[in-house]
């Protein structure tokens, strides 16, 4: 307990410093805006923003790469130096926009590298080198005589973890080989994405799996895993389940209902993972937000309230590092069952 005191005392005097910042900021009449503070981060962004120092942005601009609706020409730039047309539209959520000769302005085709994009690439680049240092480690070593350690033990714990207790449960032995690479490769990527989301400085702190279109893809994924590889007696159940013939003809309520079920799996994958993310990093920067607040309250009343926020802020922390993996567990966990559904003779062959 006296550890866990001493650390927030520690971390308010670290914090004493933006005490006059934000006084500063009081003073010039520019109000702490939280909401945009916390949209603006939870946002994506064609550059990646690290700090603001002296009412200067310091950032990594990234590339900018655009085919315009109009000349139908490339263009590679970054956005502090876009072509002549082009502008960056605050009403479409900052994206850039193309004036065209009539006066109208269109979305131009966007290929750019943007903040989630290089994120994406950089938790790829992650995870290339953890499963291939990995498997350097099998190949010059005899798995049977020999039990890994470190690093590479934890990555088989978890590994076989997902394996024993997520995917063969599911799928059975009979298909569980043929789905592992998907699913482990799911699995790991939410994961690390969700970790890295929660470091404060480069290369973190990006909302990747807060973001609607990255979850869409990753639903849409499985979507298309379940209903590409299922076999007969799933599309037999889908358009002629086992109910009284009444609900099936002529009317064919039940088949409605199970062609409806295909769209809903995916989606409930999409939004558990997205509103779940969003939620975590909205809570903690809201937190970290009331830390500066508080120092244009007054000495008493800013202390007091930053010590409740830097206590919360520290149980968030905690708890987006369990949410973090509960996400990635859960997100493979349904997957594997949704493709499980999709091979019915694994159940009646268990059933049997």
């Amino acid at each position: 307990m006296k550890k866990v005191l001493t650390s927030i005392v520690l971390l308010l005097f670290a914090l004493l410093p933006f005490r006059a910042y934000a006084s500063e900021g009081a003073q010039e009449g520019k109000e702490l805006n939280i909401p945009e503070i916390v949209l603006e981060h939870l946002a994506d962004s064609y550059e990646w923003h690290i700090a603001t120092y002296e009412g200067k942005s310091i950032h990594i601009s990234l590339p900018v790469i655009i085919r315009s609706s109009q000349t139908k020409d490339w263009y590679i730039c970054t956005v502090e130096n876009l072509p002549e047309g082009f502008f960056i539209n605050p009403e479409h959520h900052n994206k850039i926009y193309e004036k065209m000769a009539d006066g109208t302005v269109e979305r131009p085709l966007d290929l750019s590298i943007t903040k989630v994009v290089a994120e994406i690439l950089i938790v790829v680049a992650i995870l290339l080198t953890v499963f291939c240092s990995c498997a350097r480690w099998y190949r010059k070593r005899d798995e049977i005589t020999e039990a890994p350690k470190g690093f590479v033990g934890a990555m088989e714990m978890l590994v076989m973890y997902i394996l024993d207790e997520v995917v063969k449960p599911a799928l059975g032995e009979k298909h569980y080989r043929k789905y592992a690479g998907y699913l482990l490769s799911i699995f790991f990527f939410i994961l690390v994405t969700n970790l890295m989301g929660l470091l404060p400085v480069l290369p973190g702190g990006v909302n990747v799996t807060g973001n609607i279109n990255i979850t869409l893809s990753l639903a849409v994924f499985t979507m298309i895993v379940i209903n590409v590889f299922g076999n007969r007696e799933y599309w037999k159940e889908v358009f002629w389940p086992e109910v009284p013939m009444f609900l099936k003809f002529p009317v064919p309520l039940m088949p409605l209902i199970e062609f409806f079920g295909i769209l809903t799996k995916p989606f409930a994958l999409m939004i558990r993972l997205f509103a779940n993310m969003m939620a975590g990093h909205a809570v903690m920067l809201s937190f970290t937000c009331v830390i500066f607040l508080g120092w244009t309250m007054g000495t008493g009343f800013g202390v007091g309230l930053n010590i409740f926020s830097v206590i919360m802020l520290l149980f968030m922390n905690a708890l987006e590092l369990l949410v973090a993996f509960v996400q990635a567990y859960v997100f493979t966990m349904l997957s594997a069952v949704f493709i499980g559904l999709a091979h019915k003779e694994h159940h009646q062959e268990q059933e049997a």
